[in-house]
């Protein structure tokens, strides 16, 4: 990347992990101080846990939708301002109402496609994956810090000096959107990288991406509902809030760095299918483990090792899966919806745990989200092996209706294109090729 592409990277990764790390911050404590706001129950302060994903849900896509109008700096800032605005009233709330209308207005801030957006805008193609993979691991790093500080933090400043702590976060986010990060001169509207409506119906009716889909959905119920459990299982144990951290820690960064293997296995060699199946196996039996662990710390701390590991193993490979099954010039539609579900999944997620916590128990959380589970594994298990192929764009020099069939039959001749899908408005054919065999220099024989 150029020295200018690295700065702006580096400025939306930020952008994106001080807005997450807000988010992530209360996750681990909130279970455990929802209980003090007047007119609280389990069931409520769950809600309140998952808020948040409802509104990230619904709005994501039409504010995407909105900076393809009016641009993407304005509709950040708006989104910015929505989720200031929502940290404060959460940080001035005594009611559980009022929490659960602070996290939702968080989430109303919903930039996150957006902020993809503006990072195609400002990069060039064949940076695109570099800067994505910054990203991904700048809302990874994020999430892993705020599960070790949140406790911390929350021990020294309550919960609502945390939601104070987010809305400072968030206005330092708007100073770096405005100071760090360029204008474009252009917004691209490319395919592979934004979400369109038109296309959302046939991206749904793709059983592979919905699949995968259903996965994040799983994943992120998952980890909200548990962490409506775990934070009182750990303080049921005998470690107070302010040492919760002692736990996540060391927890966190040991299944990271045994994670690793099971990528470069899953990638390298081919058995994504595999290691995805075995990940979300052993998500079950984390499950099980905390499930039936409720009473010894060590159980617990085993467990949560098992969880972070399946849950960082899967929480890599299922955005690597939606671009392999995305049809191409669709990536950016099947992520669209990817992200979506992963949301709703979050709001689900906190609403079972807190609904479960209340009128069954703390281990009847786990037990009532093994049933995600099972449907997850079943479609897992009756998935097709995903290609391993990569997603190229061809421009395209006037071609008309007449070419398009012709053209098509070219391309998918060359050795190493699997797929083609022309787009004549955007004058651009969309590939999908085997990098190992595929020869760009041979798309000037076609005179394209």
């Amino acid at each position: 990347m150029s020295p200018l592409e690295t700065r702006t990277v580096s400025a939306l990764a930020l952008i994106y992990a001080l807005r997450m790390f807000g988010l992530f911050m209360v996750l681990p404590v909130l279970a455990l101080y929802g209980s003090e706001y007047q007119g609280a129950s389990a069931t409520l302060v769950g809600i309140a846990i998952g808020a948040y994903g409802l509104t990230q849900a619904l709005l994501q896509l039409p504010f995407g939708a909105w900076s393809d109008r009016i641009g993407r700096k304005p509709v950040i800032l708006v989104g910015l301002i929505l989720f200031t605005l929502g940290s404060a009233l959460a940080a001035m709330a005594d009611d559980i109402w009022v929490l659960i209308l602070g996290r939702a207005l968080q989430g109303a801030g919903a930039v996150a496609s957006t902020l993809m957006a503006l990072m195609t805008d400002l990069t060039r193609e064949e940076n695109r994956t570099k800067a994505m993979a910054s990203i991904g691991a700048s809302i990874g790093l994020s999430f892993t810090l705020a599960m070790v500080a949140g406790p911390i933090l929350a021990s020294w400043l309550g919960l609502s000096g945390l939601f104070a702590l987010t809305a400072v976060l968030s206005l330092g986010a708007i100073v770096l959107l405005y100071t760090a990060v360029p204008t474009p001169s252009q917004q691209v509207r490319s395919r592979d990288a934004r979400a369109f409506f038109h296309q959302l119906g046939d991206v749904v009716k793709d059983r592979q991406i919905l699949r995968i889909s259903y996965g994040i959905f799983a994943l992120h119920a998952v980890l909200v509902g548990c962490f409506v459990a775990v934070p009182a299982a750990l303080h049921q144990s005998g470690m107070v809030l302010s040492e919760h951290w002692k736990v996540y820690l060391p927890v966190m960064i040991s299944a990271f760095v045994v994670m690793v293997p099971f990528i470069i296995v899953a990638e390298k060699y081919k058995k994504m299918k595999w290691v995805l199946t075995l990940a979300v196996g052993l998500l079950m039996a984390s499950i099980v483990w905390l499930a039936m662990g409720l009473e010894s710390l060590e159980h617990l701390i085993m467990a949560l090792w098992l969880f972070f590991l399946a849950f960082n193993i899967l929480e890599a490979s299922l955005p690597s899966l939606i671009s392999k099954f995305a049809p191409p010039g669709f990536k950016g539609s099947a992520m669209g919806l990817y992200s979506t579900s992963q949301f709703l999944g979050a709001f689900v997620g906190g609403f079972l745990g807190g609904y479960l916590t209340e009128h069954v128990s703390l281990g009847g959380v786990f037990w009532g989200l093994m049933p995600l589970l099972l449907v997850w594994f079943a479609l897992v298990a009756t998935m097709a092996k995903p290609k391993h192929l990569t997603s190229y764009m061809v421009n395209l020099n006037n071609q008309d209706q007449d070419s398009v069939l012709d053209l098509e039959n070219s391309l998918l001749e060359l050795p190493g294109v699997d797929e083609v899908v022309i787009m004549l408005k955007e004058q651009a054919a969309y590939l999908k090729v085997d990098n190992k065999t595929f020869d760009p220099t041979k798309l000037k024989l076609l005179n394209i």
